[in-house]
């Protein structure tokens, strides 16, 4: 099923994603809560992500690099403000170490589980027109959509593998 909608809303300042899967809310928290799991999804499938630390509690940080086709290293990182596993995570989401050229944003995700499956919706919220349409100008929806879009196959498999 992967991905169902994306919104872009200039008004809310907001990109939301969601995405569906056949898997329990508690399975699909693991592809943020272990950093292996996230290095196979987070990022383009041509962008493969590197977690260099991972602490997903409230005032932790993880930081990563994706590294593209040629070689070159886009490094990110995430400022966590809350966690409530298996249901919500929010981070702010920000390039380099940093990158005083890219604005950051804020992310929220939120898993809501019924008995068929799972719904996790990510909702990116800009601090202006401005930051959302320069992130957006970078690639970053379809950045993103590509990269959800991998989570069927890290639920297919058992974790560990």
């Amino acid at each position: 099923m992967t991905v169902i909608a994306v919104d872009r809303d200039p008004v809310a300042l907001t990109l939301t994603i969601v995405a569906e899967f056949d898997a329990r809310a508690e399975r699909v928290w693991q592809v943020w809560a272990d950093p292996r799991q996230l290095e196979r999804w987070w990022g383009p499938p041509t962008y493969p992500a590197t977690v260099v630390d991972h602490d997903l509690t409230a005032g932790g940080r993880v930081t990563y690099y994706m590294t593209g086709p040629d070689g070159e290293k886009l490094h990110g990182w995430w400022q966590i403000i809350s966690v409530d596993p298996p249901r919500s995570l929010e981070f702010e989401d920000g390039c380099g170490p940093p990158n005083e050229e890219l604005p950051t944003y804020s992310v929220g995700v939120r898993l809501i589980e019924t008995p068929e499956k799972t719904t996790m919706t990510l909702t990116c919220r800009f601090a202006s027109i401005a930051d959302m349409e320069q992130l957006l100008a970078t690639g970053k929806e379809e950045g993103m959509r590509l990269a959800v879009g991998q989570i069927d196959g890290i639920l297919a498999t058992a974790i560990g593998s």
